[in-house]
């Protein structure tokens, strides 16, 4: 099919197309773990969350607009590739609903503002948010995703940043354990859940040349891959262990049931519908412990 040039579509771009190439999706889900990471750390340095409100309101606006801004400045980067993907061919960024030069002016304006509202809380919670900025649009989106399989392990440095971020809010120090254990935790999390995305989408993958780990090494490699990440993340996750047993115990069934899904995949002959399962498994996954978090000390 003949790809259609973003420039070469007249636009008309509206609120619904903003939101459709700032991924609300994921801007959601990172608020969940920039919350838990500022709730846990206000419980521990024996802050009051009514006290800090608007520090607490600024930290996640900032956060949900830089994340809003890079995954804008994502799409106004892949706007090529996105056309030749089922997945991605309807986004604004790549049908030309919106211009390349909005999408560019959507996430740089989104990212500055966001910026802001982070150094307006310290300037750890900014340094961080640039930090995780930069790894996604530069080292992940604009170099590695198009030329290396290690895309996804890289760019999950910048996906472990939000739960970082909350935490700095209010112990910029980022002193024990705890902040580090969440940045491990997200780390972790994303290689086995873009992973089972790419095994789904594999021969989109493969058309738009992007060399995810199931193009250039397969199937095979890819589901043991997946499984090293899984079983690791399982003792990890435990290391919060000062969240009481009730975090303990629905982490160690969350990790426990990953890894037995991980396994069934060199059972079960239809890869796609496993694919499909770790994929949704990982989504429930992260929004379960992250929830069970911020219910653990309450």
């Amino acid at each position: 099919m003949e790809s259609r040039s973003p420039s070469a579509v007249q636009t008309s771009g509206t609120f619904g197309d903003v939101i459709g190439i700032i991924k609300s999706g994921i801007v959601i889900s990172n608020l969940i773990t920039t919350f838990a990471g500022l709730w846990l750390a206000l419980k521990y340095t024996n802050q009051s969350f009514y006290d800090n409100i608007w520090k607490v309101l600024a930290v996640m606006a900032g956060s949900a607009l830089v994340i809003a801004g890079g995954c804008a400045l994502n799409n106004y980067i892949d706007r090529d590739i996105d056309q030749l993907m089922e997945r991605t061919k309807e986004r604004p960024s790549a049908t030309g609903q919106l211009s390349s030069h909005q999408v560019l002016w959507v996430g740089i304006i989104f990212s500055a503002i966001g910026l802001l509202a982070l150094l307006f809380v310290n300037y750890m919670a900014a340094i961080i948010g640039l930090i995780g900025l930069f790894v996604y649009i530069f080292v992940y989106t604009w170099w590695l995703k198009r030329t290396h399989s290690i895309n996804t392990v890289i760019g999950g440095i910048s996906g472990a940043m939000p739960p970082l971020i909350g935490w700095a809010a209010f112990d910029p120090g980022l002193h024990g354990t705890i902040p580090w254990v969440l940045f491990l935790v997200m780390f972790l999390w994303q290689p086995p859940h873009f992973l089972a995305l790419a095994m789904k989408r594999v021969e989109e993958y493969r058309k738009a040349g992007i060399p995810m780990l199931p193009v250039v090494a397969g199937f095979e490699f890819t589901k043991r891959q997946m499984i090293v990440y899984v079983v690791v993340l399982l003792p990890v996750s435990l290391f919060l262990y000062q969240l009481g047993p009730f975090y303990l115990v629905v982490a160690g069934l969350l990790g426990a049931g990953w890894i037995g899904l991980g396994i069934a995949g060199f059972f079960i002959k239809d890869i796609m519908k496993w694919s499909k399962w770790m994929f949704v498994y990982s989504l429930n996954y992260l929004t379960i412990i992250f929830i069970v978090m911020i219910i653990a000390v309450i």
